[in-house]
């Protein structure tokens, strides 16, 4: 099984967000730490996704419409890199 920890960036876009995406980022982290990151990927409502660009190695979860939560992934840890609202703007 996985250790999920949070940067403390993250931590602070946590408890900055909306009730209902902390209550999700939770429960991500509860099933991550439960029944593995491989079962949880396979769950097609999160839509866990690699990035591509300048964030690659990076995967994104979809909590809702709008956030997202950003992690990286190595042998045993899964690090949350940022819970952030979508910037759906071009750039």
């Amino acid at each position: 099984m996985k250790i999920v920890n949070i940067t403390k960036p993250a931590l602070k876009q946590i408890h900055k967000a909306p009730t209902h995406i902390y209550q999700k980022v939770l429960g991500w982290i509860n099933a991550v730490e439960t029944i593995g990151i491989a079962s949880v990927r396979l769950r097609k409502g999160l839509h866990d996704e690699p990035l591509k660009g300048t964030r690659q190695g990076q995967r994104s979860v979809r909590l809702n419409q709008q956030w997202r939560l950003i992690y990286t992934e190595s042998l045993e840890i899964i690090a949350i890199e940022e819970v952030t609202p979508h910037d759906y703007r071009t750039r």
